[in-house]
């Protein structure tokens, strides 16, 4: 099944458009196969249990509220009684056809918005009516106060905005690729200009080149990157998932630095981490790494080999799709910790620290081979 062949479902009486959610299914696409215009209760049910974020997110996708054997229009295809939405021009329309387009909210929607709708509480009352999607969500979250740990951790597929001025909000999206387009440049000019002659200058040697010759240089690289998985492990543990409690100030701050990935995890531009932040870090980072190691720009570099690792690796967990090894192993495991054990699993490139800290997730046996 390809990314684009319409995939409209029943499920208790509702209907749902997993046309562009198939591929970003956690249980893999495949699980999701022979199901267009049919109802999935009974495998959904049959499955291995759907959490409750699970069932929030699929919220998202519904397309009609009721299954009435009436006739009603709706997304461009009308419910005439039976058990299949019937095209209106000849054809199934999956939201983004017949000139229907999802709105900004997550749901299909064929009218225009007024400025008065209360879009939201049409997606799910329980939750979202608590902010207004239209408006910069980094302003709205301190009002929040004892719902925003449980809200943060109901996931959504809707395009995030955190800042007003679009200059500002446009330094808060990073597209995937400017990570190494930024630090393998920045990571071989450490190595050459700073690493290399400071190993020449303590090993005696003539010339800074003669450095890229011996094991000594590979190992601090090697000792840096192994560095990095455990500072990967802390930073997520004890800072990306510190308790707010009802402190606003920690509940803004805890959004910003990682409760948005958790709220919309398929935001393609929120996946890597921007530089600038990266850069504040990388220079915070470098203080203890300067007194503690003997070549420390050398191990510097290798830590960043490190997290630029990393940071691909989470994207490719979210986008990417690993036909076993690995990577199959720390997708399912990555998406464990998104939708199911938010308090485990903290581990994106590997989950050794996770097995010695006793926050490994103990995935599922399966009896067949996700795809994605």
């Amino acid at each position: 099944m390809g990314k684009t062949e319409p995939l409209i479902v029943q499920y208790k009486n509702r209907w749902y458009d997993f046309t562009e959610f198939a591929h970003k299914h956690p249980g893999g696409k495949n699980s999701l196969t022979g199901l267009h215009h049919k109802d999935m209760e009974d495998r959904f049910e049959r499955a291995p249990g759907h959490s409750q974020a699970a069932k929030y997110l699929m919220r998202e996708y519904q397309i009609n509220h009721t299954n009435s054997p009436q006739t009603a229009k709706q997304n461009g295809f009308s419910l005439n009684g039976t058990t299949k939405p019937t095209a209106v021009n000849g054809s199934v329309s999956n939201g983004l056809k017949n000139g229907v387009k999802p709105t900004s909210n997550g749901f299909h929607s064929s009218q225009t918005p007024s400025a008065g709708d209360d879009l939201t509480q049409l997606t799910d009352e329980s939750m979202e009516h608590l902010v207004d999607w239209r408006k910069p969500m980094v302003f709205q979250i301190h009002k929040m106060g004892d719902k925003y740990a449980e809200w943060v951790n109901k996931p959504v597929d809707r395009e995030l905005r955190l800042f007003g001025p679009s200059w500002v909000e446009n330094m808060t999206k990073t597209p995937w690729w400017i990570v190494p387009a930024f630090w393998i440049p920045a990571i071989g000019y450490i190595i050459v200009h700073y690493g290399a002659p400071d190993l020449a200058h303590g090993r005696g040697f003539d010339d800074a080149a003669q450095s890229f010759l011996t094991p000594e240089l590979y190992l601090h690289l090697v000792i840096g990157a192994f560095a990095w998985t455990l500072l990967e492990y802390a930073l997520h543990r004890w800072v990306f998932h510190l308790d707010p409690k009802q402190n606003r100030f920690l509940q803004t701050f805890h959004f910003l630095i990682h409760g948005q990935h958790h709220k919309v995890p398929f935001d393609s531009h929120r996946l890597v981490f921007p530089v600038p932040p990266a850069i504040l870090l990388t220079t915070i980072f470098y203080q203890p790494i300067y007194y503690i190691f003997p070549y420390p720009r050398l191990t510097l570099a290798g830590g960043l080999i490190g997290y630029l690792i990393y940071d691909m690796i989470h994207y490719y967990l979210h986008y990417g799709s690993p036909a076993g090894g690995h990577l199959y192993h720390m997708k399912r495991y990555h998406y464990s910790h998104h939708f199911i054990h938010h308090d485990q699993g903290y581990g994106i490139s590997s989950d050794v620290w996770d097995k010695l800290f006793g926050t490994r997730i103990m995935l599922r046996k399966l009896k067949y081979l996700l795809k994605w």
